[in-house]
């Protein structure tokens, strides 16, 4: 494939699953709304889990499947709450769909509302309404990030399906199978930087590797390449910046934070976010290697913490950054850690 036609496509939309069978890492829930096409059948249903795990995929695969590919897209409509989320999408365009009668003979009519929780408390209100009168021709799939923001009224309604993050295995499968399609190498570390990057969520995956195959598809992509195109900084640069700052090396922390915020042009949320996820990873003989005890650990992540609500109260990053190294810096000269 040449690389005008990469540059066409997006590839979260080309390899986007048109199957049940095809959607990665949530066999238990894919197996449940098997179910539902041997009836061709469905309850209204509420899709509830963190971003690029399934759940718009499964939507669609599992309308697909009931209606057909002839006839799914003139017995379905999908709509973003994000974009209008007040009382009037419910009255308006929600309530026009669902009222209308099926096409093509089939029995019902689907409804995919993406991003449920952010519509307003109203609004929710006014589709639970909509979902009790036009339940016998008109079926809802309602998805969201935080179930607890949907109202109470609106989950009894609904059969809930939980879809958890990806397992690395699941996102790797599908990585290497895009990768062959596209004709492209990675390296072995580039795949564990790919999975690194996802934290899994598929669709951050898959772009990730499509930006690193912009480069050069003559060499193979690298972890190197995976982290300057998608600004992650490397995670083992990282723990050597803890390692520097526990050890009482305060400027020399310094100067290395400035090259990831100067140089790098990392965020300071974006490098509060690996730090803790570099101590969260931390096992046993870590620890122990880095001098830190159980309570040590504890008061780094209230540390970190902290900072991290500073900065989404719009603190100066950099100086706040700095503020986090001192406490790693004085609490490690002092011995804290193995108390």
């Amino acid at each position: 494939m040449e690389d005008s036609t990469i540059k066409e496509e997006i590839w979260i939309e080309k390899y986007r699953p048109v199957k049940l069978d095809q959607v990665a890492g949530q066999p238990d829930t894919i197996e449940r709304l098997k179910a539902y096409v041997a009836t061709k059948n469905l309850p209204h249903l509420l899709f509830s889990g963190p971003p690029g795990v399934g759940k718009t995929a499964s939507a669609i695969s599992l309308t697909r499947e009931i209606f057909g590919d002839a006839g799914w897209r003139e017995n379905f409509t999908e709509l973003n709450a994000s974009d209008e989320r007040g009382i009037e999408v419910v009255r308006n365009k929600i309530k026009n769909f669902a009222k209308t009668a099926p096409i093509g003979g089939a029995e019902f009519k689907i409804i995919f509302l993406d991003e449920a929780d952010a519509l307003t408390s109203d609004a929710q209100a006014a589709l639970r309404r909509t979902m009790e009168r036009f339940s016998k021709n008109c079926r809802f799939i309602l998805s969201c990030n935080y179930s607890s923001k949907i109202i109470e009224p609106l989950q009894s309604r609904c059969a809930v399906y939980r879809f958890g993050r990806l397992q690395a295995g699941a996102i790797r499968d599908r990585l290497e199978f895009i990768a062959k399609d596209q004709g492209l190498t990675v390296t072995e570390e580039g795949y564990e930087a790919l999975v690194y990057v996802a934290q899994g969520d598929m669709r951050k995956a898959v772009n990730s590797l499509q930006a690193a195959a912009f480069l050069d598809r003559r060499v193979p992509i690298s972890r190197e390449a995976i982290f300057r195109t998608t600004a992650t900084a490397n995670p083992e640069e990282i723990r050597a910046l803890l390692e520097t700052a526990l050890l009482g090396n305060f400027k020399a922390a310094k100067k290395e934070l400035d090259r990831f915020l100067n140089e790098q042009g990392l965020s300071g949320e974006d490098l509060v976010k690996q730090i803790y996820r570099v101590l969260s990873d931390l096992d046993n003989r870590d620890m122990l290697d880095l001098g830190i005890s159980e309570k040590g650990l504890v008061e780094l992540v209230d540390i970190i913490g902290e900072i991290d609500f500073r900065l989404s109260e719009g603190a100066t990053e950099k100086i706040q950054l700095e503020a986090l190294l001192a406490h790693f810096a004085l609490l490690g000269s002092n011995g804290t850690w193995e108390n």
